[in-house]
């Protein structure tokens, strides 16, 4: 039986994670929608920045679970299995299910993206970054 019920989150409330350095680049992000944090299952929702300048973004990873980017503000680009694809605002990415893929911003101001799982929790997406 689901645990889920409706209802209603604000990013600014969620905390700030994330670093400027170690696996995830300058990545920082808010998970607005997690089984281990919300009354929820099924779905993983949240939002992540990238600063512009920064020579080292979100660094290239994969995880067994697909995965949706639509971009909220900014440019960027998204790398998926070695292929490049400029995004905007208004962008939305596909990312099939053990697929590397990273992403940078190459445009002037923050580049914000929400971020989608199909998973009940955050937690349970296991990140695998290749060996350098």
């Amino acid at each position: 039986m689901s645990r889920s019920r409706s209802f209603v989150v604000h990013e600014e409330e969620c905390e700030v994670e994330g670093a400027d350095e170690g696996p995830f680049g300058s990545l920082r992000w808010r998970t607005l929608v997690s089984g281990d944090r919300t009354p929820s299952d099924s779905l993983t929702v949240g939002v992540a920045e990238l600063e512009p300048g920064e020579s080292e973004q979100f660094t290239p990873h994969r995880h067994a679970q697909a995965e949706v980017y639509y971009i909220l503000s900014g440019a960027g680009t998204v790398t998926i299995s070695g292929a490049e694809h400029a995004v905007r605002p208004g962008s939305t990415v596909f990312i099939a299910g053990g697929a590397e893929h990273g992403a940078r911003n190459t445009g002037s101001g923050l580049l914000r993206l929400l971020y989608v799982f199909p998973s009940d929790a955050f937690s349970d997406i296991k990140y695998e970054f290749p060996i350098s």
